[in-house]
């Protein structure tokens, strides 16, 4: 079935459809949270959370702002890190700061935020695109270099130094943008 197809059934809540969405997108789905989770499990919990948050959420998809793979994706790996810290044991609860102060971050802070996450998109956009794919799987994806290694025909040593250089080449072209 193809993909417009495929959203269009689902934005109607046909659940013909939700079978086909599952066999096309599941192993992406498991693909994307398997780096954040532990257990199979866990991996299988946050898959049908995923699932559930999609069905949920489908009429928010917009082709016009993205493609319906990267919306999955997102969405995925958001409900895994988000799974992931709830399962991480907070330590010193009883810390009376951490009642007290607000972990919201104030309207200077987000926007100073806001403004950072621009200008480093914008260095990570003027990469090649072999190496913002590369600096993705790394950084966003949290992949390990070895399974990127695997994936891609390099070597980890190659990996390692293709990072190292996109750090560097980052490094030069934000060249101290975000601490002003």
């Amino acid at each position: 079935m193809k993909t417009d197809t495929l959203i269009e059934n689902l934005k109607k809540c046909d659940e013909n459809s939700a079978s086909v969405f599952l066999q096309q997108y599941r192993p992406l789905i498991r693909y994307t949270i398997s780096p954040f989770l532990k257990t199979e499990q866990d991996i299988e919990d946050c898959v049908s959370d995923v699932v559930l948050k999609i069905w949920k959420n489908i009429q928010q998809f917009d082709s016009s702002r993205g493609n319906f793979t990267a919306w999955i994706t997102a969405i995925s790996r958001n409900t895994a890190i988000n799974q992931a810290k709830k399962q991480t044991p907070t330590e010193n609860i009883d810390d009376l700061h951490n009642k007290l102060v607000s972990p919201e971050p104030t309207p200077e802070e987000a926007l100073i935020n806001k403004e950072q996450q621009k200008i480093l998109l914008r260095a990570i956009n003027s990469l090649s695109f072999k190496d913002r794919t590369l600096f993705y799987r790394k950084y966003y994806y949290m992949q390990s270099t070895s399974q990127i290694a695997c994936e891609t025909g390099l070597t980890e040593r190659a990996v390692e130094g293709r990072l190292y250089r996109i750090k560097k080449r980052l490094r030069k072209i934000l060249g101290g943008e975000l601490f002003e």
